[in-house]
C-alpha cells in the first residue's frame, strides 16, 4: 500500500525488499499464533522478483488444520496486517502435494515462482 513521505505530499510504493521483510515478520507472528501453520510462500511477481509499483501480494499458506472452503479458511488469517493488498491461498500440506502432482498450469507457476519465506522448524 502506498506510503506518504513525511517531507513530501507524494505517495511512495514500498520497495520489494521492505515488503518481503514485513511478510516474513507477519509469518513469524502467525506461526506463534497458529501452531498448525507449516509454511508460507509468496508467488506471482514477488516470487519471481519482478514486483513493482502497483503489484499485489500473492501468498500461499500451508496450514495442517485447514478445512472448509477458501473463504472460511481465509478468515483465520489477518491479511489486513500485510503491507499490500493480498490474494491468499490456504492449503493443507496434502492438498499442496496433490496440486503439485496434477501438473496443471497453476501448479507449474507455483513450482517456478513460489519463494518460501517461512517454514516451521523440524522438531528434534
Amino acid at each position: 500500500m502506498p506510503v506518504r513521505l513525511l517531507t513530501q505530499s507524494v505517495m511512495r510504493w514500498p520497495e520489494p525488499d521492505q515488503v518481503m521483510r514485513q511478510v516474513s515478520t507477519w509469518a513469524d507472528e502467525q506461526a506463534e499464533r497458529v501452531p498448525s501453520l507449516e509454511r508460507v510462500a509468496v508467488f506471482g511477481s514477488y516470487g519471481r522478483g519482478t514486483a513493482g509499483v502497483g503489484s499485489d501480494l500473492d501468498l500461499l499458506l500451508l496450514d495442517a488444520a485447514a478445512s472448509g472452503p477458501q473463504h472460511e479458511r481465509l478468515r483465520r488469517w489477518p491479511l489486513e496486517l500485510l503491507p499490500l493488498s493480498c490474494d491468499a491461498l490456504v492449503l493443507t500440506p496434502g492438498e499442496h502435494e496433490a496440486l503439485m502432482a496434477e501438473g496443471s498450469r497453476f501448479a507449474a507457476e507455483l513450482e517456478r515462482d513460489a519463494r518460501w519465506v517461512w517454514c516451521r522448524p523440524l522438531s528434534s
